[in-house]
């Protein structure tokens, strides 16, 4: 079926009357991030930032993404100190 300009199920307003909605809180604001300062290495950033123009992905969403990984498989970094 072809779109002809017109709305076939009903008018369609030029022009809404917003100063009547009400405002609403977001029911997924708990999973929405949080901005925090951290430092990392220089060759972390480097890494990351390699990385996103392979893929195409910003280079902190792939560091967020490698984290959320950690997490869902429970994944602990190895604590052992060179002496």
């Amino acid at each position: 079926m072809s779109w002809n300009g017109h709305a076939t199920c009903r008018t369609l307003r030029k022009e809404y009357d917003l100063t009547k909605l009400q405002g609403r809180r977001n029911p997924y604001a708990k999973h929405l991030k949080k901005q925090v300062t951290i430092r990392l290495g220089v060759d972390i950033i480097e890494y990351f930032k390699e990385l996103a123009e392979e893929t195409g992905i910003p280079y902190q969403n792939l560091i967020n993404l490698y984290l959320r990984d950690c997490v869902a498989s429970k994944r602990k970094p190895s604590l052992e100190w060179a002496s």
